[in-house]
């Protein structure tokens, strides 16, 4: 080797001396004070090492973070589909969009079935009783009843309500008739509209009387958890003696007992 091959050499480690600590300096010209060709090499290696690892060592910190996310980062996620803004500008109309689906799934209400709201309505009613007249027949009084050109009209909306009632509670059926003949009308409209299929209400539970205090008397008898009726007075007379009472009317006759709720029909309530 060449004697200005050797002082390019010891300049070179001259530099890197001043870098580095006394320790590693002393190394560095010992190899070089032996003037050997596989001492030079092994110096120069040396030399070009410790500027690399120089370098990397003194490099901010945040530019050796940006590179890793860089190489993390796969391309499909760092650049949105419009090219524009960065990932996380393209990942927020996302995110936004998630949280504001799940929270207006979390505020919807719940839609029930109507099994489930007659259910739930019943409050763990185990036997009912209801008038006929006005409540499931579209005549209003037992005059309209003897009407013998009319035919008795079922309101057909109720029907379900009532198959629902009777898979979770005895239901007593009753009304105040004026003849026998009116009582075949009643029962021969209940089966035309088809309770009597499911075997939920029996002809049995379907109760006549003359009088309007002979429905309060079947009432009371049969220690109903629930009554429904379109006549206040009997409302109010079982108010003491029955948990639950539907007042079944058009106009809102204001508060009669705190265990009488009042509505216009009895689907409308269940529903």
């Amino acid at each position: 080797m060449s004697a200005r091959a050797t002082d390019d050499v010891g300049n070179l480690v001259r530099r890197l001396s001043r870098l580095l600590n006394r320790k590693v300096s002393d190394v560095l010209m010992l190899l070089v004070n032996r003037k050997t060709a596989g001492s030079l090499g092994a110096v120069a290696g040396f030399a070009i090492a410790v500027v690399f690892a120089w370098k990397f060592l003194r490099s901010p910190p945040g530019i050796a973070r940006r590179n890793a996310q860089k190489r993390r980062i796969t391309p499909s996620t760092s650049q949105p589909a419009s090219g524009f803004g960065s990932s996380s500008e393209g990942l927020t109309p996302v995110l936004e969009m998630k949280v504001s689906g799940a929270a207006e799934a979390i505020s919807a209400p719940i839609q029930l079935r109507p099994g489930q709201i007659v259910k739930k309505k019943l409050s763990g009613c185990r036997k009912m009783t209801c008038q006929l007249l006005g409540v499931i027949l579209e005549e209003k009084n037992p005059e309209e009843l003897q009407i013998v050109l009319a035919e008795t009209c079922f309101r057909p909306s109720v029907v379900e309500v009532l198959l629902e009632i009777t898979k979770y509670c005895d239901l007593y059926l009753m009304e105040t008739v004026l003849d026998d003949e009116s009582e075949k009308r009643v029962l021969s409209a209940l089966e035309n509209a088809g309770l009597f299929q499911t075997g939920g209400l029996i002809k049995d539970k379907i109760l006549f009387c003359s009088t309007e205090g002979g429905r309060t008397s079947f009432v009371r008898q049969l220690e109903a958890d629930w009554h429904i009726d379109s006549n206040l007075d009997i409302i109010s007379q079982l108010s003491r003696f029955i948990r639950h009472q539907l007042f079944i009317s058009p106009m809102e006759p204001g508060q009669i007992a705190p265990n009488v709720l009042t509505s216009a029909s009895l689907e409308q309530y269940f529903a």
